[in-house]
């Protein structure tokens, strides 16, 4: 008995693997026409597996919508994660201020998809690779310019109001449009399209496989953004592939250069060494230099917490912080401001609820407790990034 053609304007296709047959379903992650087509092809009996493009972070987000209140933001600052976390809130935020405009959730395909396979009691596979080592592959395969690009690109997606119509996402999904996007989108930036797109490409293939050769199903469902169709098309008919082997290595971080590491260090260094030679000069020197120090770090860091609308006392931290941080690069002034943000304005479970939906808005990010204090986070590091360099020069410029 052959299966029934279902009428399918979303990119559609199926690949054999083995005894498995697997269909990519190409979808718009903020369309209703293809969260409507999933549950359609689910409920026709058709499948006996369905593969969906999340990560165990991403699905436990959908399926434990409480994660972000029970979200402890100290840890998180204390480990380093708050810029990941900002990223990550920008990152969505273009596509849930697409999904507000059209009345519907982001990645409702994605919802329907875990949705539909409980209640047909079909197994539900995560093929794509953890966020936070493609951000990670992202961060590492680019230089410092270009990392520049991509904090201004994230900027812009929060800061943009441009609408998108329906009719824009919808052509999305015919394939060619698409391809051709993420065709120039490589031309101009090869490191950004390998880590973001090509290598999840590869990395959801090998899971399809892995899928394949491990439980046998006889037909499984694959829903993935329309931009993956071709190149997944193209690993899937790759034969003799070691797949456990290719998910390990796009699993893999690469190693940080040398230099970006030594080179804060190298900074102190210098600077303590222009403080030894300004007091060998004259005591007036050397504390006109630890003076420009101060003013310049601390101003600085403090006027970056300002921005970000930072208590008072957490910009008078700012202050005090910044110049006494900024010479162990093992601390950042940006964990202090942040520390004392969460002491002074802790935020609630609401704060915490509304994450995503505040920062939608660029107004949202001051609003919000925790972006506000991601703000502050980022904003006061910033300063005293610049800070550093700019009172550098000018120890420099006094001692010549």
């Amino acid at each position: 008995m052959t299966d029934p053609i279902i009428e399918c304007p979303e990119p559609l296709t199926t690949i054999k693997i083995g005894e498995t047959q697997v269909t990519l379903l190409g979808t718009a992650h903020i369309s209703q026409a293809s969260a409507d087509k999933v549950k359609e092809l689910i409920d026709s009996d058709n499948y006996d597996a369905v593969a969906i493009e999340l990560c165990p972070s991403r699905h436990n987000a959908i399926t434990n919508p409480d994660t972000l209140a029970k979200m402890d933001l100290f840890q998180i600052v204390r480990e380093g994660k708050a810029a990941m976390i900002a990223a990550n809130l920008a990152l969505s935020a273009y596509q849930q201020r697409m999904a507000d405009q059209l009345g519907i959730e982001p990645g409702a395909e994605m919802r329907t998809a875990i949705k539909s396979a409980k209640e047909a009691k079909l197994p539900i596979v995560l093929i794509d690779r953890e966020i936070s080592v493609t951000l990670k592959r992202i961060y590492r395969n680019v230089g410092w310019w270009k990392r520049i690009n991509l904090l201004a690109g994230l900027v812009a997606s929060v800061v943009s109001r441009r609408e998108v119509s329906e009719e824009e996402i919808e052509r999305l999904k015919e394939g060619d449009m698409l391809e051709s996007a993420f065709t120039e989108f490589a031309e101009q930036s090869q490191e950004l399209y390998i880590p973001l797109i090509d290598e999840r490409d590869r990395f959801m293939s090998a899971q399809l496989k892995i899928e394949a050769n491990k439980n046998a199903p006889r037909h499984i469902l694959a829903i993935i953004g329309a931009g993956h169709m071709r190149g997944m098309q193209g690993y899937l008919q790759e034969a003799n592939e070691n797949a456990e082997q290719t998910i390990e290595q796009l699993n893999t971080l690469p190693t940080p250069s040398f230099w970006p590491k030594k080179i804060p260090w190298v900074i102190v260094a210098l600077i303590l060494i222009g403080f030894s030679i300004g007091f060998s000069r004259d005591t007036e020197l050397g504390l006109q230099l630890m003076l420009d120090w101060v003013l310049i770090n601390g101003g600085l860091a403090a006027l970056g917490a300002l921005v970000a609308t930072a208590h008072p006392l957490t910009v008078i931290g700012a202050f005090i912080a910044a110049p006494i941080t900024s010479l162990n690069p093992a601390i950042g002034a940006g964990m202090v401001t942040a520390a004392i943000e969460i002491y002074l304005r802790k935020p609630n479970v609401e704060d915490f609820s509304n994450l995503r939906q505040d920062t939608s808005k660029l107004s949202g990010w001051w609003k919000n407790k925790v972006a506000r204090t991601l703000l502050v986070f980022l904003f006061s590091t910033i300063g005293s990034a610049i800070g550093t360099y700019l009172a550098g020069f000018r120890i420099l410029e006094r001692l010549t």
